[in-house]
């Protein structure tokens, strides 16, 4: 029962979770991190650690559109393992709905792997 990443990591891409990460199980796209679900050991320890409350256990309801989003992308995406700055404007997006519509990119990381 893995965790996943949802819309409200678009455009934030504040990767406070990836440090506390047992497994290394985050990927990096260009505007929104994943969780491969193969790798979660659902241990819970990123969720908390998300500023826009991004990450949720595969049980919660808004899981099911992002468990195969977050499968799919894992698997193409670059692994990152370390914190990062989060982009100059991340808390412009933070609050704002229906990201996934507006800015989702399935273009991977463009910077070197981390």
């Amino acid at each position: 029962m893995p965790f996943v990443v949802t819309d409200a990591c678009i455009r934030c891409l504040y990767t406070n979770c990836v440090e506390v990460c047992p497994v290394d199980c985050f990927f990096c796209g260009e505007v929104m991190l994943v969780i491969s679900p193969d790798k979660c050991i659902d241990c819970g320890a990123c969720a908390p650690q998300c500023p826009v409350s991004a990450i949720v256990p595969d049980t919660d309801p808004l899981a099911d559109k992002w468990l195969p989003i977050n499968a799919e992308f894992s698997a193409t995406w670059p692994s990152i393992t370390h914190k990062r700055e989060h982009p100059p404007d991340a808390d412009a997006y933070r609050d704002q709905p229906s990201k996934f519509e507006r800015y989702f990119s399935s273009a991977p990381d463009a910077q070197e792997k981390f």
